[in-house]
């Protein structure tokens, strides 16, 4: 069987947050908290500006759920007042900071044995790698396609089977956990790779991201 054992997840909490809100917002937040409900031009007198200028600042805190609005009434803060704290803990962790440790196979690893990865290693993908190079990336999904077709599994490499470079959706280790959970929707996958650059150019993927990783943090975060 040839794939890499590793025995362990290295997850970190992120303890120190820093607020990714503009001064402006933060302003404006303060001014809504201790006179709500405002208007929006009350908030622009109070800060010296017109409502004009004020607008994109309060359509985003808006958006963000932050702050709610009536009309004829003015804004106040958002029923949900813990939103705002867990909006800036997410977009202010990385993907390396939670990141697990990758399980890897080499190209001509059988189909069969990388099944067996799976489960010793109780993980959903399998990183293809040649010199510490990331070629592929091999799912449940194509394991269990491959396992349907009847054929020996011994003898199916799984460089037949697995997804190739340049088709592989990957983060870096500066993405955020948020710029990962959108890329893990949109791709419709379990898994990505956190990759770095290596000198001949080629991607080495040195952590994996996955729908665990991000749950957990929610989780510890919510507590």
């Amino acid at each position: 069987m040839q794939y890499i054992h590793q025995p362990h997840t290295n997850y970190c909490r992120k303890e120190a947050i820093h607020i990714k809100l503009s001064d402006r917002q933060n302003v404006i937040i303060e001014i809504i908290n201790n006179n709500q409900p405002i208007t929006g031009e009350s908030i622009a007198e109070k800060i010296g500006l017109t409502r004009a200028t004020l607008r994109p600042d309060l359509a985003v805190l808006s958006m963000c759920g932050l702050i709610d609005a009536k009309p004829k009434v003015g804004y106040y803060i958002s029923a949900k007042k813990n939103k705002k704290d867990i909006y800036e803990k997410l977009s202010t962790i990385k993907v390396s900071d939670i990141k697990s440790v990758p399980v890897n196979v080499t190209e001509s690893t059988s189909v069969y044995d990388a099944i067996v990865a799976l489960f010793l290693e109780n993980v959903g993908t399998l990183f293809v790698v040649e010199d510490e190079a990331l070629k592929g990336v091999v799912s449940r999904k194509d394991l269990l396609k491959a396992a349907m077709g009847g054929k020996d599994l011994n003898l199916i490499p799984v460089g037949v089977v697995m997804t190739r470079m340049p088709k592989i959706v990957y983060c870096e280790e500066d993405d955020s956990i948020i710029d990962a959970a959108e890329k893990i929707i949109e791709n419709e996958v379990d898994c990505l790779p956190i990759v770095t650059a290596m000198p001949n150019g080629k991607l080495k993927a040195f952590g994996r991201i996955s729908k665990t990783n991000i749950t957990r943090v929610l989780l510890e975060i919510s507590k």
